[in-house]
């Protein structure tokens, strides 16, 4: 039977690539799939894998590829993973790269673009739940899936250690969220947007400006500043489970890590959650 066709690679190679050359870091995250074809029908037909490159130094290459080139557009990065594999390997005749790009928005705060926090574009859904009986309400507002980034001012150190404890402390780590947030009103605002707006503002503003010795305290400065922002408040309940960026090895490559590519990953995350009140 003839092999018609053939193709194999490696899928959803996440990369975070920062471009931290300057005091204003650059981000940029992606997805990547990377296919060759070539003389790799022994593979198949008879199992000779003598020609094959393995699917983890396909994975390896995007990685090499990212840290040599933190600040190319994303076509140019597609254009220098393909040249790799076609100058490196005479045997591949083909390649295909695809590579889908999760957005980040630079923060605002103050009316002013931040130098090392984002957003995650068409970020957030928000939420209203009612609880209502003849003789009283009660409105909760609130936010799912409120997606940030700052690329540095984020440590974990001073942590509990024992046997079991594999973690390094570091003074200096990405640190990315993704937040659900609830706000227990106890009188009318004004305006509900404003006062919607001015939450996400005033927990923003404590995000992106100031160090976070880990998650737990940065919330807590977040509930404080939305309680002293809006009056019309009782309380903010707040769940903010870790996006982890896993910073890559590239030592056996002779490459620093030098805090430019990340691995993004989902799963396991940290859940950390609090509720701040007056």
């Amino acid at each position: 039977m003839p092999l018609i066709r053939n193709s194999y690679g490696k899928g959803r190679v996440r990369i975070m690539r920062v471009r931290r050359d300057s005091e204003r870091h650059e981000v940029r995250e992606l997805s990547v799939r990377a296919m060759l074809a070539g003389a790799f029908e022994a593979s198949y037909t008879v199992g000779d894998n003598s020609a094959v490159i393995a699917t983890d130094t396909i994975k390896n290459i995007v990685n090499i590829v990212a840290r040599d080139n933190v600040g190319l557009e994303n076509e140019d990065f597609a254009g220098a993973l393909a040249s790799y594999f076609l100058d490196r390997y005479a045997h591949v005749d083909r390649v295909e790269i695809t590579a889908s790009e999760t957005r980040w928005a630079r923060l605002l705060v103050d009316g002013a673009e931040h130098d090392h926090a984002f957003l995650r574009d068409a970020n957030g859904h928000p939420t209203v739940k009612l609880t209502a009986t003849r003789e009283a309400r009660s409105l909760v507002s609130g936010i799912e899936g409120f997606t940030v980034l700052k690329t540095t001012a984020s440590g974990w150190e001073n942590y509990w250690k024992d046997e079991a404890t594999t973690l390094k402390p570091t003074a200096d780590r990405l640190f990315a969220t993704s937040m659900d947030a609830s706000w227990r009103w106890s009188a009318t605002p004004a305006s509900w947007p404003d006062a919607n707006r001015a939450v996400l503002d005033a927990a923003l503003k404590v995000f992106a400006g100031t160090y976070s010795p880990g998650v737990q305290n940065t919330m807590y400065l977040m509930g404080e500043a939305v309680l002293a922002a809006v009056p019309e408040i009782a309380e903010i309940s707040m769940a903010c489970p870790n996006k982890h960026y896993l910073p890559i090895d590239l030592s056996p490559f002779d490459r620093a890590f030098d805090g430019q590519v990340f691995t993004p990953t989902d799963e396991p995350h940290g859940q950390i959650e609090c509720t701040v009140g007056r």
